[in-house]
């Protein structure tokens, strides 16, 4: 269902910290017009923790509309609070999302049963095909793969965003998984791997900047040119370090504003780099013919 590169979208603050909705129309089109193949605005790198749930959706329903049914886009709905979750994921449903991405739910760690019946009440209840998000250094649990193969004989939870950076997790799921369960890279600098190991793309922080080398690199990977995606991949690899000198979405928001797509606006506790994150991120752009 899911192939190929998908932006995890910045949300533009305007300089009062509201919502920028011209910005992110802006965004949504360099995008669409560079090549992405879909959009998740209201995740991590969209700093959902500080937006409101009203915001949550009206930055989803810009972006639906704007995209105009031109590519999908995977709307950022998840919660600590499965009732809380499919709540947003019904009003995502709403607003125009094609389908939602689902965080484990963080801070409360339930167990791997928890998991379970977590996500399948999402899927029952949201309306929207699942992508399952696994990102133990955020949530302070890994989703088992014994766990993620049964969420995966569901039929409304179609994808997993694997971020656990565990390259024999991904191996062992993928080779057990059924072949209408697509596993994506949730790491810029392991979307080329997990597409070798049998991944059917990336949802990236990079692209935000930059959709059309990003899609590039994946379209080698995924029609067996590994020569090219080789060559991208360590093109881009120092950027994609770049981006994660400071904790997400920090650095590539900068870089967002250097490049004159977002003010270097944040909501606190996410504040701005320092200066030598800022240099670092400057040099690594200039190398990169990036800026």
């Amino acid at each position: 269902m899911f192939q190929g590169a998908y932006t995890a979208l910045i949300t533009p603050f305007a300089k009062d910290e509201s919502i920028d909705e011209g910005a992110i129309r802006e965004l949504v089109e360099m995008q669409i017009t560079r090549g992405i193949a879909g959009l998740v605005p209201v995740g991590t790198t969209g700093e959902s923790p500080t937006v409101t749930h009203d915001e949550n959706i009206r930055i989803v329903e810009i972006v639906a509309r704007q995209a105009g049914g031109r590519v999908p886009v995977i709307a950022g709905t998840g919660s600590n609070s499965t009732q809380e979750a499919v709540d947003m994921t019904r009003r995502a449903r709403d607003v125009g999302a094609d389908a939602t991405l689902q965080v484990a739910p963080y801070y409360n760690k339930p167990n791997q049963e928890g998991f379970y019946r977590h996500f399948v009440k999402v899927a029952d209840d949201g309306g929207l095909p699942v992508v399952v998000y696994n990102i133990p250094g955020r949530t302070g649990k890994n989703i088992e793969n014994e766990t993620m193969l049964k969420l995966a004989e569901h039929p409304g939870i179609v994808a997993v965003k694997e971020a656990s950076g565990s390259l024999p997790q991904v191996m062992d799921l993928i080779s057990a998984k059924p072949d209408n369960f697509d596993v994506l890279s949730g790491d810029d600098n392991l979307a080329l791997p997990i597409m070798l190991l049998g991944g059917t793309g990336v949802i990236s922080v990079a692209s935000n900047i930059i959709p059309d080398r990003v899609s590039e690199l994946v379209a080698a990977a995924l029609k067996g040119d590994l020569e090219t995606a080789r060559r991208l991949h360590y093109a881009l690899l120092p950027f994609f370090k770049a981006i994660f000198l400071d904790t997400n979405p920090i650095p590539i928001k900068y870089a967002m504003h250097l490049a004159g797509y977002a003010e270097e606006v944040f909501r606190l506790p996410m504040c701005a780099p320092s200066d030598d994150v800022r240099k670092r991120v400057k040099e690594i752009l200039s190398d990169s013919s990036i800026l």
